[in-house]
């Protein structure tokens, strides 16, 4: 289920940020102070100015917070910028249970129907199969690399793999 933020999904959230394996393919983990604000300054302003953004993620029965998904307006200059791109974060104890696809596609959906875009993209770095392997289940194609701007050169992370999805 996604939905709205609450005050206790901080912790949770912070935790996720923190966690090195969830964080594998960032450039480091990030602090509890740092996580809440990235929820406090970007999450929630995000669906002010766009009407979207990330959705807290529930699983009914199971957690009250498993992560994130979804969309965002990059914040960098790229040959595909500007764009939306449809991302998630979810807690490993969470992962392989397709949780990041089902939401995935309801944050498509909203993008497509409700917002109105012709398309969105992914990406990621080439060595994050689990996130790339969500990308092809939602029918996103693979569209070559290129190289994150946001990430130093030299960076193993700064090669990334674009995916993208037009309007069905």
């Amino acid at each position: 289920m996604l939905r709205g933020w609450r005050e206790s999904d901080l912790e949770p959230f912070a935790a996720l940020n923190a966690d090195p394996v969830v964080m594998e393919h960032f450039p480091s983990t990030i602090t509890r102070a740092r996580s809440d604000s990235i929820v406090l300054e970007r999450v929630l302003p995000m669906f002010a100015e766009h009407g979207f953004g990330w959705w807290a993620v529930d699983v009914p029965g199971v957690a009250p917070f498993v992560g994130f998904v979804g969309l965002q307006e990059p914040s960098f200059d790229a040959w595909f910028t500007p764009c939306v791109e449809v991302g998630w974060r979810l807690s490993r104890e969470h992962w392989g249970h397709g949780y990041a696809t089902e939401a995935a596609r309801a944050a498509l959906t909203h993008g497509f129907d409700v917002v109105g875009l012709d398309e969105i993209v992914s990406f990621t770095v080439p060595a994050n199969v689990r996130s790339r392997a969500v990308m092809e289940r939602l029918g996103m194609r693979y569209d070559g690399e290129f190289e994150h701007p946001r990430l130093a050169e030299g960076s193993p992370l700064r090669t990334h793999v674009l995916y993208r999805l037009p309007r069905p």
